[in-house]
Order: C-alpha cells, then structure tokens, then sequence
C-alpha cells in the first residue's frame, strides 16, 4: 500500500518537506560570495549538484532571493568549499539569517582565506575550494539555479590517495563530507560500498546468438 500525495494538494511548503526528506542524502554547497560593496557571504545550500563535465560546471538552487544568489548576480563569482563533518556546527550556523553586512566568515570564527582566480575568499578549513565564474542562472519559479563553470580547484595534499597529477583522487575517508537529510536532519559519510561497473558483454548470463545482417544480439 502506498500514500498518494498530489503537490497541490498538500501545498508548497509541505511537499518541499516532504522532497527534501526523501531526495536525501544531499550534498552541500557551501557558497561563498562577496556583494559589490565588498562584503562577505557564506551560506550552505544543499540542492547542489555537477551539471556538466566539459566545461566543468556545479550548480546550487537559492530557494527564494538570498545573499548568495544577490551577491553572485553583481558580481558573477563564487567558491563552493566542502561541508566537512568536522566543520558540523559552523556549516550550521552559517545558514542563520545574519544581515548582508555581516561576514559569516567573522560571525562563527572561521578564516577567509584569498581565493587564487576570483574575488570571493576561501574557507581555510574546508580541505576542497571550487573557485566559479557564474556561467547561467536560471529562474524556476520560487527558485533560481546557479551554475558556475569551476576555474580553480583548490584542494589539501593530505587527502589525496597518490599523485593527483598522475591519477590520484581526493579520499573520501580524509574528506568526511556532510550530507543533508530531512527535517533539521544531517549526516556523515557512514559505510562505503565499493563495486565496479561492468560493461554489457560482460553481463553474467549474456548469450551471444547471430541474428540478421551479421550482426550479434544478447
């Protein structure tokens, strides 16, 4: 048995509730901006995501107008650093609706570090910065995504496994990502399934049987 549930029915707010309690676990976009005026801005927002590989662009959805998304419309730049778990409580703090004149950064004690291609600093703590030029930012109703294409990657040596200029990746052991759930709910990495994909010819039960034009079917 299940529970039909119709948006319109149920009305925004609830059936927002009721997505971001099951399109979980999200990954966070910890987005930093500086406004034209030259003040700082630091705010999780956890509908964030890759959008495209080549060029390579991430995206965050601002639900409503918030300084993030202001301070990127002025000034077409922003860095999304890595929510980490040991950052927990800071990451949290930063969603507080502080006033546009008033840094984040200061606010929960954490350390603006200058970013390498663009205007918006750095979180020194988080170990990952993807510095971005604002490439789209697309209205959805209520909502507006933001893309960036991604011109710098900033990222702490002791969390690579290898060289990362001969194939070596960021660990997600050392990384420790946050994740958010539903309600005032949040999570850490917890177990690692590790599988590999196989392609179809390596399917296990696949039998090959000639077919017309020379060709081969499963």
């Amino acid at each position: 048995m299940r529970t039909d549930l119709d948006p319109a029915d149920l009305g925004p707010r609830p059936f927002y509730r009721l997505l971001t309690a099951v399109v979980v676990p999200r990954p966070i976009a910890w987005v930093s901006t500086r406004s034209a005026a030259g003040a700082d801005n630091l705010a999780p927002h956890s509908f964030f995501t890759v959008s495209c590989v080549d060029p390579p662009i991430v995206q965050f959805t601002s639900v409503r107008t918030k300084d993030s998304l202001r301070n990127v419309r002025e000034t077409r730049e922003f860095v999304v650093c890595l929510a980490t778990e040991p950052l927990f409580e800071q990451v949290n703090a930063t969603a507080t609706d502080f006033p546009p004149d008033v840094s984040e950064f200061v606010a929960v004690g954490l350390t603006p570090e200058p970013s390498a291609r663009v205007a918006p600093p750095r979180v020194a703590e988080s170990p990952v910065a993807l510095e971005c030029v604002l490439h789209a930012a697309v209205d959805l109703g209520d909502s507006t995504v933001v893309m960036g294409r991604v011109v710098h990657a900033a990222v702490d040596t002791d969390v690579f496994d290898g060289d990362p200029h001969a194939g070596g990746l960021p660990a997600v052991g050392k990384l420790r990502p946050l994740a958010r759930l539903g309600r005032d709910e949040w999570s850490t990495i917890g177990e690692v399934l590790d599988i590999t994909r196989i392609s179809h010819r390596e399917w296990p039960g696949r039998r090959p049987r000639p077919v017309d034009r020379g060709r081969w079917d499963s």
